[in-house]
């Protein structure tokens, strides 16, 4: 267990980019669970509001408005709020450009503060090679005193190393976050598609073809 007076030598050790290296650890950390958290509740949300969207074989004004208001301030809800406004004036082709144009404007908002772990996975080791770097002028200014022990020399060196592998270790850790995180993000573009999908074929006019049933299927066989 490192003692605090240890860590502190090894941060000053490294001139103060441990200091950097942390607070760029906890930047990571936080982005990592805040937009966890936000993404995986918009899927589980979402998948709710497709499978209520899917039972309706074709989508009246007021289907919609009930979906809207469950939608809550879900993605989903920007497509309803569409569909809604453009229902009676919009035909197939049109409902499907604005609803694509929809979603264009949703999907920065999905990505936000992602950008932040981008940097960290890259930021991160050249910080703590810096680090080392800095660590490294300080064993080696130890060949120039008189009397000088090479422990002193190794010691300094393995000291030097701890930036590298603390700015290593946040890179892994953004790397992980943010693969993680652009998944959650493929996901939810994927829901506003199938949603997208459902509105359109639900509001075009067209009447449902129904499942044919085994008898259905003889008969037809039959007549041809």
């Amino acid at each position: 267990m490192l003692s605090y007076s240890y860590v502190i030598y090894l941060a000053n050790y490294s001139d103060g980019v441990l200091y950097v290296l942390a607070m760029l650890f906890l930047l990571a950390l936080a982005v990592i669970i805040d937009r966890s958290w936000s993404l995986r509740s918009t899927i589980l949300r979402g998948k709710s509001i497709i499978r209520a969207t899917a039972e309706h074989p074709a989508l009246t004004r007021a289907d919609l408005h009930s979906l809207r208001e469950r939608a809550g301030n879900l993605p989903e809800a920007v497509l309803l709020d569409t569909a809604i406004r453009h229902l009676d004036t919009a035909g197939p082709d049109a409902m499907a450009n604005r609803l694509d144009e929809a979603i264009m404007l949703i999907a920065p908002l999905l990505d936000r503060r992602l950008w932040l772990l981008d940097t960290a996975v890259t930021l991160a080791p050249l910080l703590g090679l810096f680090g080392t770097i800095i660590g490294m002028f300080h064993a080696f200014h130890v060949l120039s005193q008189p009397g000088h022990a090479p422990a002193e020399v190794t010691g300094g060196v393995a000291d030097a190393l701890v930036a590298t592998a603390f700015g290593i270790f946040i890179a892994m850790l953004g790397l992980t976050g943010y693969n993680a995180l652009t998944n959650q993000v493929r996901l939810i573009i994927h829901q506003l598609d199938s949603m997208k999908m459902m509105i359109v074929n639900r509001t075009d006019g067209s009447p449902v073809v129904p499942a044919r049933t085994p008898a259905a299927r003889s008969a037809m066989l039959v007549e041809a």
